[in-house]
């Protein structure tokens, strides 16, 4: 009895220390600051009222920036997997292994860690909510890099293969942990209001909330009541401003509840966009149609209208002066080191940055850098060229594609060449590229692979989204629906030794659609801008084949089969190509799914 009681104290002794322990702990995570990054899809930075548009209204952004250290000459990739591997990593995405959006050239590098790793080792809930588009399989997944809780639709955009078939941006299917589950209501109304949810969950806990729109990217699908205010001659198209007026909707409700929730002054809270707008300095006749900040160029251009954005950072409890504009050149590269420093996190690996922290300038508005010259380009091919889309960027200079000269400050609109009264500066920023590209095409060669034969993901579903190829790649459903005729390779890694089965399909299993049927046209959507699809073609399909290294097999195949299976042993081992073929009178193609299982 004595003992017993002796025991009883000493457990309860040691139960009020850990729970003082773990108060201790609560507490000195309720310190910590959240972080928010908010960024939208073909957005460019004429494309917000605060920034001079005339027709578009968007109050609740303006709001945020007139409360935020707004950064001027902030530059990130022209396209939009280049830029959020940047934004990412802190490296530049040449380096990361993503140049491309599509053809296997969107993959973060398995070896690069994320910003959400970064967050997730110092005990922050991590979570994703919209696009992700650096892989949509095992181990290029954002639950496979850092994210705790993932919301996305598949690959680049709603509508785009990996995606779920014929997802309209209302009451679609989306990836909830991996698993497909549909939603009720608009895309992005959808990606605030899990966020939302998410955020109040968390109930003290610090977090790292990503919300990544995939609006305004095309195709133009929004409700007419955000779209037909704009319905005038003067605006090139109504549908993209809606659909920036619904994602202004959405942030003034995230801003609302996180008032309600308290946390708004201990919230960074960041609004930056992926490029530059998909519409640019469009003109109609002889007139602009399309506002774009006086800049040159659009989405995919190495001019400043490709890849100039708005970066806004708001942080009441870290006493920036709201307001403030900094001007020094800066960009996607910088917004990881920048965390870093600003939450105090543990980095705990030898990471070195392409980019730098940009704290010293948010805290010290006299802060004078050295001059820094930052390096973007656009590539989108499957071998990257040197000089190609490329433009080497000063505070106050670009040299683009390595021969075009112009002082930015005076000429915003990239007009005056000035390369041949500057030879001198042109040199140095040639060197400058030269250096840079000798670091950052090191692993040019290499594939990023596919991991079969883990318990990470099992079986694996590979679509034609992800080939390589030097040809035309399926990348969206309606490729899948013309029945498109061209062909590519995956290239993945057999992590273990096993029997496997290799499933081939024209369709989605889930539609349960015979190789050779075509699938009716998907309808419009009344009250919206969504518009019916084409019909889906048939093909006389009645041959299908695999080829894995020296391995070729071959099965003919009926109008009744929805998929057809090859068996075969396959042995640990890297870097190996899967080519599939889908022949037929007048047919040669690859198939546009692929699913590989060990058994």
């Amino acid at each position: 009895m004595k003992f017993t009681i002796k025991n009883s104290s000493l457990i309860s002794f040691i139960s009020i220390l850990t729970l003082n322990l773990s108060l201790g702990q609560e507490s000195k995570d309720q310190k910590k600051a959240n972080v928010i990054i908010i960024i939208t899809d073909d957005q460019g930075y004429g494309d917000l009222s605060c920034h001079g548009n005339p027709t578009l209204k968007t109050p609740n952004i303006d709001k945020i920036y007139s409360q935020s250290v707004r950064f001027t000459n902030f530059h990130v990739s022209p396209t939009c997997s280049p830029s959020r591997a940047a934004l990412m990593t802190g490296l530049y995405s040449n380096k990361a292994g993503v140049w491309h959006t599509i053809a296997g050239r969107s993959l973060l590098r398995e070896d690069k860690k994320t910003i959400a790793d970064y967050f997730k080792e110092n005990n922050y809930n991590t979570a994703i909510f919209g696009k992700w588009h650096l892989g949509d399989n095992y181990p290029f997944r954002p639950q496979d890099r850092g994210f705790n809780n993932v919301l996305i639709h598949g690959a680049g955009g709603i509508g785009q293969t990996p995606d779920y078939f014929d997802n309209d941006y209302f009451d679609d299917h989306y990836l909830q942990n991996g698993k497909f589950e549909k939603y009720d209501g608009y895309c992005t109304d959808v990606w605030f209001d899990e966020a939302i949810k998410f955020i109040q969950r968390q109930n003290n806990k610090p977090f790292f909330c990503y919300i990544s729109t995939n609006a305004p990217h095309g195709p133009l699908f929004v409700e007419d009541k955000y779209s037909l205010p704009y319905d005038q001659g003067s605006v090139f198209s109504k549908e993209f401003y809606g659909m920036i007026s619904n994602i202004d909707y959405n942030v003034g409700n995230l801003t609302k509840k996180l008032e309600e929730f308290g946390i708004a002054d201990n919230t960074i809270l960041i609004f930056m966009t992926d490029n530059g707008s998909s519409f640019g300095d469009t003109k109609y006749g002889s007139d602009f149609r399309h506002f774009n900040a006086g800049m040159r160029g659009k989405k995919n251009s190495e001019y400043d209208g490709g890849h100039r954005v708005p970066f806004f950072i708001r942080y009441p409890d870290g006493k920036f002066d709201p307001g403030r504009d900094i001007n020094n050149i800066s960009a996607h590269i910088d917004v990881l080191p920048t965390l870093i420093d600003l939450c105090n996190l543990n980095k705990n690996d030898n990471n070195n940055f392409d980019g730098k922290s940009l704290l010293p300038l948010i805290k010290n508005p006299e802060k004078k850098w050295r001059e820094r010259l930052l390096i973007t380009d656009s590539q989108r091919i499957e071998h990257p060229i040197k000089w190609r889309k490329s433009v080497v960027m000063s505070d106050s200079w670009r040299l683009v594609n390595g021969s075009e000269l112009y002082q930015i400050i005076d000429d915003p609109g990239q007009i005056d060449d000035l390369a041949s009264k500057f030879p001198e500066r042109v040199i140095i920023m040639r060197n400058a590229y030269d250096s840079w590209w000798e670091n950052v095409s090191v692993d040019f060669h290499k594939y990023a692979s596919f991991k079969i034969g883990t318990s990470n993901e099992n079986p694996i579903n590979l679509t034609s989204h992800d080939w390589h190829s030097e040809a035309q790649v399926p990348w969206n459903h309606r490729h899948i629906r013309t029945g498109i005729q061209t062909n590519g390779f995956w290239v993945f890694d057999i992590e273990s030794d096993g029997n496997y089965e290799i499933t081939l399909s024209r369709w989605p299993l889930y539609l349960n659609l015979p190789i050779t049927s075509g699938i009716p046209k998907r309808p419009s959507i009344k009250g919206t801008s969504v518009i019916e699809s084409g019909i889906g073609k048939a093909l006389p399909i009645n041959e299908a084949s695999i080829t894995i290294g020296d391995t070729k097999m071959k099965k003919l195949i009926d109008d009744h089969q929805i998929k057809v299976s090859f068996n075969l042993k396959l042995k640990a081992s890297k870097n190996n190509r899967l080519t599939t073929s889908f022949m037929g009178d007048g047919v040669n193609m690859g198939a546009y799914y692929v699913q590989i299982k060990k058994l």
